[in-house]
């Protein structure tokens, strides 16, 4: 995915001196691999509801087994989606921003146009998912994870292509008379 070109093969810019608007690109959750477990102990919880319900020893009762269901597939299944749903890379023409958290949400930026490294790793059970970790470095800050990103690579083309299309257009109205 790479930006528009002109006739000449350079990326479409707005005029020099105009201002430019922030226009979201992506955004980008880790891969739901981690959530397979939790599918894994859903069918499992139910099955085991369904099985033992009206089936119990006599100093049981239905309803402690329902509570002890509800318990163990609040506690497996719906915290770990809940975690996983609020961890998000949102990519814009303008900076990369990392959102995670349930309760307390925490938030990190990375301007395109103060630049930054970009590193891929990819180990063999991220190959085997499709996934990677991208490593964003702008030499100040402690460098940023994206971990098991889905389509790693595709991303990393993206940021880099927003790095240079930023970094230029900052120069180029760095450039212009005040």
């Amino acid at each position: 995915m790479t930006q528009p070109t002109s006739i000449g093969g350079r990326p479409l810019t707005p005029a020099p001196g105009t201002p430019t608007p922030e226009l979201r690109i992506a955004r980008i959750r880790p891969h739901a691999h981690r959530l397979l477990w939790s599918a894994l102990v859903l069918i499992a919880v139910a099955g085991a509801t369904g099985y033992f319900y009206d089936n119990l020893p006599a100093p049981f009762e239905n309803w402690m087994l329902l509570a002890a269901a509800a318990v163990v597939v609040l506690l497996l299944v719906v915290l770990p989606f809940a975690v996983w749903r609020s961890h998000v890379y949102l990519l814009t023409t303008e900076r990369l921003i990392e959102r995670r958290g349930v309760i307390v949400t925490h938030r990190r930026e990375l301007a395109h146009a103060r630049g930054y490294t970009i590193t891929l790793r990819r180990g063999i059970l991220q190959r085997l998912w499709g996934t990677g970790t991208l490593i964003l470095s702008n030499g100040v800050e402690a460098p940023l994870l994206l971990r098991n990103i889905p389509r790693s690579r595709l991303v990393h083309e993206v940021l880099v292509d927003q790095v240079e299309v930023s970094q230029i257009l900052a120069h180029r109205d760095g450039q212009l008379p005040g």
